[in-house]
């Protein structure tokens, strides 16, 4: 069952389904041709867009995002900038979506001027720029490739060797996310919500998240010290104890994953619990709802053994 679970591992998971479109949220021609990955003729109605309505913030942003995955990030930079006017968003720091803007000349400029208006909006919740620079890089990275990934497998198959090269690049990238991140957090500790805010901080969770039990183990300590402290994310920190315990093999303390693997369980079903018994105790000590609760939100399937049925 180990070598399994490790198998199941090595390549990050394909990105999840997009959410279903609500009445009031509905998908323009321009949306749906991002997603099918036609950029010009996505970038062409988005002008179209654009020029009907200019103080659309979202359709200025998209516009963007259209611009610079076609690789056009001087034209992207023009128009995140509007959007920045209209309303700042750290979310813009963190987006895969403008990782060609990222790496132009003037992406410094463009950071430094949001973050100040950030800061100005929060009133200064941003005290340590730099960490917090080298954490939203990192979690843009990590979410990389993930629009790649979608396009390949609706348009190839999850089985297309197009979208193994691509999980395959997207595990060379986590690999370099956590080198990073590890330097990182030798020098500085980990990220503390009230330094750096709570999305530069949430970075460290989803590079470890998407690592292995070695790392996850060395840091898990200064993890949990960090929420003790107000300073860290209590249901990330479950998330992260128990994948780090179903990467060593053992089971999950506080019920947060199922099954990854088809061939070592089904993947709608709840992994393996380290004591039925004690599992409400230990999710209310971090604050986390009832067993119950969460499973009837997520979906996952439980039977509890005789004796601890609730």
């Amino acid at each position: 069952m180990a070598s399994v679970i490790l198998k199941a591992q090595e390549l990050p998971p394909p990105p999840p389904p997009p959410p279903p479109v609500t009445a009031t949220d509905q998908v323009s021609k321009a949306d749906s041709l991002l997603q099918a990955g036609r950029l010009k003729s996505a970038i062409a109605e988005y002008k179209k867009m654009y020029n009907q309505n200019r103080t659309d913030r979202k359709v200025i942003y998209n516009y963007a995002c259209a611009l610079s995955l076609a690789g056009q990030a001087d034209s992207a930079l023009v128009y995140l900038y509007k959007t920045v006017n209209i309303e700042p968003s750290v979310a813009i720091l963190t987006d895969p979506d403008l990782l060609a803007v990222r790496e132009s000349e003037s992406w410094e400029g463009f950071e430094n001027e949001l973050i100040s208006a950030l800061n100005k909006k929060t009133g200064n919740s941003i005290k340590d720029v730099s960490y917090a620079k080298s954490l939203w890089k990192l979690l843009c990275q990590e979410e990389s490739l993930f629009y790649e990934v979608g396009i390949a497998v609706r348009n190839l198959g999850p089985d297309s060797p197009v979208v193994t090269a691509l999980r395959r690049l997207q595990s060379w990238q986590n690999s370099k996310n956590l080198e990073e991140l590890e330097g990182l957090l030798d020098l500085k500790g980990w990220p503390a919500k009230s330094q750096v805010g709570s999305q530069a901080a949430s970075a460290a969770f989803f590079v470890l998240q998407h690592s292995n039990a070695g790392a996850q183990k060395k840091y898990i300590g200064m993890f949990e010290a960090a929420c003790r402290n107000n300073e860290g994310n209590w249901q990330q920190y479950a998330l992260m104890f128990d994948r780090m315990r179903m990467n060593q093999n053992k089971p999950q303390r506080y019920g947060t994953h199922y099954y990854l693997d088809p061939a070592a369980g089904n993947t709608n079903e709840l992994y393996p619990l380290e004591d039925e018994a004690r599992i409400d105790e230990w999710r209310k000590e971090i604050g986390l709802e009832p067993l119950q609760q969460y499973l009837r939100k997520t979906g996952i399937r439980y039977e509890p053994t005789k004796g601890n049925a609730k």
